[in-house]
């Protein structure tokens, strides 16, 4: 693990300074993307994040997976929302139960606020916002489980 930090903080060093030239948001755009790869890259290596990783790091895995959950949620991709349930969770609620739960709704926004990691635990704090039939544009917050498990982070079903 020491070794895939180490990894990728020298590749984030080394991505700085090529996108150092570049200015505003296509730049840091650029800087997260080619970031994320490295990440994901040095992930696949093996290892992948465990619940005795440091909690920045859990936390900014878990809060990556709970926006990207959210954005597959935003474009109605249910399979891939889906896909993010924990393996308990994904045998308590089938795919159809689950996509007929969420296409009662029309989510409009997520924003993942928090994320606080506390051994193979994370809550994440979310503002979601939502139509509903009285109302356009309500935002609520939410509050997700996330475990850490077998290398990933996974929702917990009904957190």
């Amino acid at each position: 693990m020491k070794g895939q930090r180490l990894v990728v903080q020298l590749l984030v060093v080394q991505l700085r300074r090529k996108v150092r030239g570049r200015r505003g948001k296509i730049g840091r755009v650029l800087l997260a993307g080619m970031v994320g790869i490295a990440v994901a890259g040095c992930a696949s290596m093996g290892g992948g994040l465990s619940k005795d990783a440091p909690a920045g790091v859990k936390e900014a895995a878990v809060g990556g997976r709970a926006k990207a959950r959210w954005d597959a949620l935003l474009r109605q991709d249910y399979e891939a929302a889906y896909d993010f349930f924990s393996p308990a969770s994904r045998q308590t609620v089938s795919l159809a139960k689950f996509r007929g739960q969420k296409r009662v709704v029309r989510y409009r926004a997520a924003n993942v606020d928090t994320v606080v990691c506390e051994r193979e635990v994370c809550k994440v704090s979310i503002s979601l916002t939502y139509d509903h039939a009285a109302m356009k544009g309500v935002v609520t917050p939410l509050k997700e489980t996330w475990l850490i498990e077998d290398g990933q982070a996974w929702l917990v079903y009904g957190s």
